[in-house]
């Protein structure tokens, strides 16, 4: 029996977010025109030019609302409890089928509750929401009376990245770091009014930029943790000091009149996805930094121009009009502040006075997330997703090897070694990629690819340019413009990157590229690595790379959507046994090797959710919904273990008709209660 998901929208250029979510998370770029307009080559023509769970004791947690499960099934606990390992009458499939460790509980139905909704036999709880303390000390939260004093000691606001870490001195605890990606002011104040904000709260909305550190406690007999005031407790915001390192510290391109040595830049902004280093610190992806920034339009020099044009700097003013009480906002008044965002930041989240540091040598756009593989031979690998349309999947090579116990080197790994960019070509005729999503006539969306070299910083800290016309700075800075230059694949918004623990295969999530195809809005056409024409489900990408080289091979295992439409493809794993899902957006594995999946945007009608899809045994393929998150919510995170599932739920209730005081959630306190919101 199908699994059937919901209708799709009449308009085929509309977002299933609001216009409040694209307004505040990305500037709009939801709606916007397309930033990538470069001319590159196709790999082929290049080429050629070239060559001639189970239910237990485990906890669905929320955060901002970040939630967790509990399951109820003692007698399984004893056993396990990762969803799926062997709960009796959960297979959630098909009579007969018997689906693998990890996948086996009842699926989630499509729905629109105004509740984190999980399989029977799961508990769950709220670990933190927006304006708990976090710094011992710090008041509670009172919503008809913020303060940006007080909200530097609270939770942030829009929690995207979970990340649990152990506990350097208390077996009992561990250290829960989220990232807070951006604020939402007409739902967080008040009477607010857009055109005119007060200086205070432009400061409210600095102090729930940022991250989260936060010591917490496990909870014996469940998955269960407990927030704790701790000394290692701590909130970065889109003011504290930072340290700009690699290639671009010092130079030209990041002087400022507030920072004539261009090494200090304050703060962080637009915290996306990021990941947990091997060496125990935290990883975080600069995203849609452009929207804070203003007045591009005063601009004359006709290359910086276009260079801001490139990351869709606005031409007038910002959304939150930061830039009144801050001149470092006006891109005509400080024309290189805005080149010291863009990053991947690394935190030591053991030392709570330790200045972050900002990877430069990773380059400069909007980073989905940083995540890290050890190969065999001890090579350091940096995948990231540039989450636009059409923009591009990069790695970073280091030259150095990780020590064990020595951070201080651990934390200049990301400072030395090659940045690459992705260049694919598939290998079925063009004229079978139709745009319909019909599979080609060999089975499979697959091709190769190989790395393009853009940069390289030797052990001494000298760096050299691979794009002809650019310096190595220029490439650090101007990452976009080198990676069209030379002829980087244009995907549908990559974002999360992550290697699986047990194959060392590298998923891509693909959200989504509603323009893909569509004349009107861009001259980009389908092709075998975006198959679908105007997509607004999104696509994983699996990959086998030769890590520390240059060639890698590619597939597409999840083309997504209904699966009563023809074009959806699920590793070719039986379509009416899997569950409707639209939009991946983060992935994490399980210890079975199964990936999970969060979506963010659900163009099939229905909640986000968290997915669990088998991509290495018999039943390949399949998909199950484990959990859905509130009503116009988000799923972010995830985490997964065998206590827990960890989820970030984000901007629950943020429609466009919703306020302080009309919300269209109540989620998580309940009733009628002023929302808290993200969890």
């Amino acid at each position: 029996m199908t699994i059937k998901g919901l209708n799709l929208f009449s308009n085929k250029f509309a977002s299933s977010r609001s216009s409040l979510t694209c307004t505040y998370k990305c500037g709009n770029a939801c709606f916007g025109e397309c930033d990538n307009n470069s001319d590159n080559p196709y790999f082929g023509d290049m080429m050629s030019r070239r060559s001639a769970l189970k239910a237990g004791s485990l906890t669905v947690l929320t955060v901002g609302g970040s939630a967790a499960l509990a399951g109820l099934a003692p007698a399984a606990a004893a056993q396990s409890s990762l969803p799926g390992s062997s709960l009796p009458g959960s297979s959630g499939a098909g009579q007969g089928h018997t689906s693998a460790k990890g996948l086996q509980f009842g699926n989630v139905a499509p729905n629109k509750r105004d509740e984190v909704v999980v399989p029977a036999g799961y508990s769950q709880s709220v670990l933190i929401a927006w304006g708990d303390p976090v710094i011992e000390g710090a008041p509670e939260f009172d919503p008809e009376n913020q303060t940006a004093a007080a909200a530097e000691q609270q939770f942030g606001y829009n929690n995207d990245f979970a990340g649990l870490l152990p506990h350097p001195t208390d077996a009992g605890r561990r250290v829960y770091v989220c990232s807070h990606e951006y604020t939402t002011e007409p739902h967080m104040h008040p009477d607010y009014d857009a055109d005119n904000p007060t200086e205070e709260q432009v400061r409210i909305g600095w102090a729930n930029h940022g991250l989260t550190i936060l010591e917490v406690s496990t909870v014996a007999g469940s998955g269960d943790l407990k927030r704790e005031f701790g000394p290692l407790n701590r909130r970065i915001t889109a003011t504290t000091p930072m340290k700009l390192v690699g290639p671009l510290a010092g130079s030209e391109y990041v002087k400022t009149s507030a920072d004539p040595t261009g090494t200090t830049v304050l703060g962080t902004l637009n915290n996306c996805a990021g990941g947990i280093t091997p060496w125990g610190t935290v990883l975080s992806g600069e995203e849609n930094f452009d929207q804070y920034f203003a007045h591009s339009d005063s601009v004359t020099d006709p290359q910086v121009k276009a260079s801001l044009d490139r990351l869709g700097i606005p031409r007038g003013e910002s959304g939150r009009k930061w830039e009144r009480f801050d001149r470092r906002f006006d891109v005509s008044r400080e024309p290189n502040e805005v080149n010291r965002f863009g990053y991947i930041i690394e935190i030591d989240p053991y030392d709570p006075h330790s200045t972050p540091v900002k990877h430069t040598a990773l380059g400069r756009f909007k980073h989905e997330a940083g995540n890290i593989h050890i190969t065999k031979d001890g090579t350091v690998v940096c995948y990231s997703g540039d989450d636009a349309r059409f923009e591009y999947l990069y790695k970073f090579v280091s030259s150095r090897k990780m020590v064990e116990g020595d951070l201080a080197h651990n934390m200049t790994l990301m400072d030395h070694g090659t940045l690459y960019v992705a260049v694919m070509e598939g290998n079925s005729p063009q004229h079978e990629i139709d745009g319909s999503g019909q599979l080609p006539s060999d089975g499979a969306f697959d091709g190769a690819g190989r790395w393009e070299p853009l940069l390289t910083v030797d052990n001494e800290g000298n760096a050299t340019s691979h794009v002809a016309g650019f310096t190595a700075e220029q490439v650090a800075v101007f990452t976009r413009e080198a990676a069209d230059a030379v002829g980087a694949t244009k995907m549908d918004r990559p974002e999360d990157v992550e290697v699986s623990p047990t194959t060392s295969k590298v998923y891509m999530a693909l959200t989504n590229n509603k323009y893909r195809g569509a004349a009107e809005k861009s001259k980009e056409g389908v092709m075998e690595y975006a198959p679908v024409k105007e997509n607004k489900n999104g696509l994983v990408m699996e990959i086998e790379d030769d890590h520390a080289g240059e060639t890698f091979t590619w597939n597409l295992i999840l083309v997504a959507g209904d699966p009563d439409v023809a074009y959806t493809y699920f590793g070719g794993f039986d379509k009416s046994l899997v569950s409707p899902i639209s939009c991946p957006d983060n992935l994490a594995f399980d210890e079975f090797g199964n990936l999970w999946i969060s979506t963010d945007g659900n163009a099939l009608g229905s909640n986000d959710g968290l997915y669990v899809m088998d991509v290495e045994t018999a039943n390949r393929g399949e998909l199950k919904c484990f959990l859905t998150v509130p009503y116009a919510a988000e799923t972010c995170g995830p985490v997964i273990n065998r206590e827990r599932v960890l989820v970030a739920v984000q901007h629950p209730g943020e429609t466009d008709d919703a306020s302080v005081e009309n919300p269209t959630s109540h989620w998580p306190d309940g009733g009628t209660s002023v929302p808290r919101r993200p969890s």
